[in-house]
């Protein structure tokens, strides 16, 4: 079995808030009485991640995913919980762990905007104590795989955000850590930059065995890189496991999509795929073509049965968009199990 380098036991983070009504006499009723509630950011929370490992950890704003990766990686104590990550306690922030860590925020940056990033990096490779031969190594390692050598020499200020990004990435995977958070690494980025991107930290996580997790709102994230999810909603655990496992869970259906060769009545569409009682729906229609949503155990029937009775010029049987599957859990606050 493969060893859990991070592992999560009835998690726990509770913060204190501050209330107080609008106006200035409640400004002033305040300060000498001030009023607090108490908000759960994240409940009850267990989980353990293998060595190499790539998941995704998703939930909509407010969820709990940030204050989860805080605590992991130290910058936060948690109200109650056991966590051990590498082995060590995280909020001890022994120097022995910082070194094994590393934490990427895509609203956030590390360089220095007024010089060229090669001199943060020699900055970060004497602040990690990383042997020369290594941190060149590794430096030529990591521009090579974002294709940015020409940035070296130039200013931060005048780089595009893309480019920023590809910066803030070698200064966090300088010292070569063995756990990753990333946390929103894509965020703002053109569709181009983006799928670079995921190209890289899939090559990365590849070469190097490194364990990655990653939250992100953009899906195509997760799904391009992410076998595993970890879904967090209202600070609690919804659901672990495969993502396509996720969406079978959710969406006991599929979606037929054809285009025929002569003019067909939504009518005879329903009646060609209800022919033997099956409750097959048409949720689009578009000229000649349609989009018909069908249980996934009679797709097969209701599949050949089109094809064979319809004059059928172009055919597809996909899942629902994942999207879809996930916004649905946001809508409800719930996974079936």
């Amino acid at each position: 079995m493969t060893e859990s380098q991070i592992v999560v036991k009835n998690l726990y983070k509770t913060y204190r808030v501050p209330e107080r009504e609008a106006g200035v006499g409640a400004a002033l009723k305040s300060l000498v009485h001030r009023v607090y509630r108490d908000v759960e950011a994240v409940r009850d929370v267990s989980l353990e991640i293998a060595r190499g490992e790539f998941v995704g950890f998703i939930g909509p704003n407010g969820a709990g995913k940030t204050t989860t990766l805080k605590v992991l990686s130290g910058l936060l104590h948690p109200t109650s919980g056991e966590v051990r990550v590498l082995g060590f306690t995280p909020w001890a922030r022994q120097h022995a762990y910082l070194r094994r860590i590393s934490m990427v925020l895509g609203n956030k940056s590390q360089m220095l905007w007024d010089i060229p990033p090669l001199d943060s990096f020699n900055v970060l490779g004497d602040i990690y104590r990383v042997p020369p031969a290594e941190f060149k190594s590794t430096l030529d390692e990591l521009v090579a795989l974002l294709d940015m050598e020409a940035l070296l020499t130039k200013p931060v200020r005048n780089f595009s955000l893309g480019e920023r990004m590809k910066c803030e990435l070698v200064a966090g995977l300088l010292h070569r850590p063995d756990v990753l958070f990333l946390d929103e690494p894509t965020l703002g980025l053109d569709v181009s930059m983006q799928a670079r991107l995921r190209r890289f930290f899939a090559e990365y996580n590849r070469r190097s065995g490194v364990t990655v997790i990653l939250t992100s709102h953009y899906m195509a994230d997760v799904t391009a890189l992410c076998p595993r999810v970890i879904l967090i909603h209202h600070g609690q655990l919804l659901y672990d496991g495969a993502l396509h496992g996720l969406a079978e869970k959710l969406a006991p259906f599929k979606l037929i999509r054809l285009a025929l060769r002569n003019g067909h009545t939504e009518e005879e569409i329903l009646r060609c795929a209800q022919n033997d009682g099956g409750s097959a729906e048409l949720i689009e229609q578009d000229n000649a073509h349609f989009t018909l949503r069908v249980p996934r155990s009679e797709t097969p029937g209701i599949a050949a049965r089109l094809l064979n009775t319809l004059p059928v010029v172009d055919f597809a049987v996909e899942d629902p968009p994942i999207e879809a599957v996930i916004d649905q859990i946001y809508q409800e606050g719930k996974v079936e199990v």
